[in-house]
């Protein structure tokens, strides 16, 4: 921790805790994703890491999480945040920033285990997530996006306020489908939950840089 701060990030409602993982912590995440994620017959994401075989879903997934973290400057951040309720791994939100200190604009993207879906859980964590943006790092602006058919990340966008971005088709199983947008503004952020951040200030020249 004291050579990567990040690991002792922690952003808090009263029943979650969102978490920077270390190695330990990704492999816990990865047994969670490993259980399902979606409904095999449709794909959230934009890319479909999902379907990849196992023996090659695990490298590959710890691959991308250690490229994030190998990749991470001032101009281009990702904060893969674990999310844990009473210890246990449910799973991750993501804030990313490209160019943030100049733009001051993030994006989100998450999911959770099928196991720990219809809770309300989705909503908490990028309420959370959003705090941490504009409360905390300066954000003005938040956006988000989904499949035009993913009623449950269009639902918590909806909850938390963001107001429609438009659409563009984007190729889904080689098929034209619509990607809509959504964004929120600073001024338009009501959080629904209280949150609390902890270590966040030793990270700050990491996602920042000299302020």
């Amino acid at each position: 921790m004291d050579h990567w701060p990040l690991f002792g990030l922690r952003v808090r409602t009263s029943r979650l805790e969102l978490r920077y993982p270390d190695d330990a912590l990704l492999v816990r995440l990865l047994e969670v994703a490993r259980g399902g994620v979606h409904d095999p017959g449709v794909m959230p994401f934009s890319f479909a890491w999902t379907r990849r075989p196992p023996g090659r879903f695990e490298p590959e997934f710890l691959q991308h999480h250690w490229g994030v973290r190998a990749g991470l400057s001032v101009d281009d951040w990702t904060l893969p945040l674990v999310v844990l309720a009473d210890g246990e791994v449910l799973g991750v939100q993501d804030l990313a920033g490209r160019g943030f200190r100049a733009a001051r604009t993030c994006v989100t993207g998450s999911w959770v285990g099928l196991a720990h879906q219809g809770r309300g859980i989705g909503t908490e964590m990028r309420a959370a997530a959003l705090e941490l943006a504009f409360a905390h790092l300066g954000a003005e602006l938040c956006q988000s996006a989904a499949w035009h058919d993913n009623a449950p990340s269009i639902g918590v966008s909806r909850r938390l306020g963001y107001a429609d971005d438009g659409w563009e088709l984007r190729d889904r199983d080689g098929e034209p489908t619509r990607h809509v947008r959504f964004r929120l503004h600073r001024a338009d952020w009501r959080p629904p939950v209280a949150v609390t951040v902890e270590g966040l200030e030793a990270c700050l020249p990491l996602l920042l840089g000299d302020r």
